[in-house]
């Protein structure tokens, strides 16, 4: 029985999945969204760091993807949610645990970054 990550070096198209996947935001988002649904302005006070127009475009890119829902409510203003779609609920225990895979790691890195450069 082969293993599915055999076909990976050979497989077209998997780099931009694994972008869209692998990237700080997505990660942060998806563990977001797993929780709940959110709003616009909820997602972006709970991101640190992330701009307004990196959240939009990883919002667009996530639902592009077919991973987010975007519900806009007729309301004045219209409100629009945010939540996962099944796909992107599928992705909440891999993003989880990349998320506490770098919470645990960071110090080691930035050490080892630290230590890095100062050699260089």
């Amino acid at each position: 029985m082969t293993d599915v990550l055999d076909e990976l070096p050979n497989c077209a198209g998997v780099g931009d999945v694994l972008a869209r996947i692998g990237d700080k935001w997505t990660v942060q988002i998806v563990v977001l969204l797993s929780r709940r649904p959110e709003r616009f302005n909820s997602i972006k006070r709970q991101v640190p760091g992330i701009s307004q127009q990196m959240l939009t475009r990883t919002l667009k890119a996530l639902e592009r993807d077919g991973l987010v829902h975007r519900a806009v409510r007729n309301t004045t203003p219209p409100q629009v949610q945010y939540s996962l779609s099944e796909a992107g609920m599928s992705l909440t225990q891999t993003a989880r645990q990349l998320a506490v895979w770098a919470i645990e790691h960071r110090e080691f890195i930035r050490d080892s970054r630290a230590s890095y450069d100062n050699a260089q």
